[in-house]
């Protein structure tokens, strides 16, 4: 028998392996929405045996243990809040977030790197203000010269993205996958039809 089918199979059955848990802050808002704030299925069931959370929502799946039976959370809340960090810190990740992963020089998307505006051998720092995303075609064409020289401009300015702001452009990439107990729980914030 193969390796990687029985270690698949024994380990971890496919019924319970995309089982995760919305991960909730106690406020009931999502401790981040991109990525989105979830756990795999058995740290939820451990946080709730440690009373670290409240279920709010169950799949219909169940794991037993030779003592008892508990049904799968899809949604958690946190018994204590968490205070939001109010710095961001400067990655790759975070920068593709705030340029909404789009290159911006050309407005493609895919096959993303950063480019220096004012390019690293004429004294331009690595920071929020003088990096962007950019596609490798549009990277090339820049190399080392400045935006005048290369005939290019931008989309919008570099700038250091505040957390809200980074959470709510994190809110227009959902996941593949939203499980339905979920959806109350990203949106409650959205405008109301009347």
């Amino acid at each position: 028998m193969d390796g990687d089918f029985r270690r698949e199979f024994v380990r971890e059955p496919a019924s319970l392996k995309h089982c995760p848990a919305l991960v909730l802050n106690a406020d009931y808002r999502p401790l981040s929405y991109y990525p989105l704030s979830l756990w795999p299925w058995q740290e939820a069931v451990k946080a709730v045996f440690l009373d670290r959370v409240d279920i709010v929502a169950e799949y219909d799946r169940v794991v037993h243990s030779p003592t008892m039976e508990i049904r799968l959370p899809s949604v958690v809340v946190l018994r204590d809040y968490i205070q939001p960090q109010k710095r961001v810190a400067f990655t790759r990740f975070n920068l593709f977030l705030r340029d909404e992963f789009c290159c911006q020089y050309c407005g493609a998307r895919g096959d993303l790197t950063f480019d220096h505006v004012v390019p690293r051998s004429r004294g331009g720092r690595t920071s929020w203000e003088n990096v962007v995303a950019a596609c490798g075609r549009c990277n090339l064409r820049k190399g080392a010269r400045s935006l005048r020289e290369a005939g290019m401009s931008l989309m919008r300015p570099p700038r250091r993205p505040s957390a809200e702001e980074l959470r709510n452009i994190g809110r227009k990439f959902p996941p593949n996958h939203l499980h339905d107990t979920w959806l109350d729980f990203l949106y409650w914030d959205a405008e109301l039809e009347a």
